[in-house]
């Protein structure tokens, strides 16, 4: 805010007979009040910066656990991960009473319609990327869903 707004701000402040009017932004706050002469209250705002999060401390888990995990991770990286394209609401069908476009074990083909994500009213079509076997559902239908957000595993081979 420069100089030239604040004195329109308050010439129009004393033109609509308001007492005192308060402004603040991240960067300034700024007081008009006025009686017959207006008083005007300017301060520079410091921005603080937010403070890192102190680290959790996690307990160890146990060995046993720790090896189921590792192949399973192996597992999933031989799939390709479908992700949202846009922020909004996943729909796995055109509708409540319409069957999905797709289950798991599916085969689908690259630029086939998979699911519908809606957003701002608008239903936009979810094409595969890939073909393959859709291996699973990684958001349940009606969820909302974020950019680069994965909406399925597909088993390209």
């Amino acid at each position: 805010m420069n100089i030239k707004e604040v004195e329109e701000l308050i010439r129009f402040v004393s033109k609509a007979n308001i007492s005192e009017v308060e402004l603040e932004t991240k960067d300034i706050k700024l007081v008009i009040k006025t009686n017959k002469a207006a008083e005007v209250s300017y301060q520079q705002v410091p921005v603080a910066m937010p403070a890192a999060p102190a680290p959790v401390a996690r307990p160890a888990a146990p060995a046993e656990s720790s090896a189921p995990a590792a192949p399973a991770a192996s597992d999933d990286s031989k799939y390709v991960t479908i992700k949202s394209p846009m922020i909004g609401t996943f729909y796995r069908s055109s509708g409540p009473d319409k069957p999905p476009f797709v289950n798991v074990g599916d085969k689908i083909e690259k630029g086939k319609v998979i699911c519908i994500i809606e957003a701002m009213k608008l239903f936009n079509e979810i094409e595969a990327e890939v073909s393959g076997t859709v291996v699973k559902f990684l958001l349940n239908d009606a969820s909302p869903v974020e950019y680069d957000q994965p909406l399925f595993l597909v088993d390209p081979s």
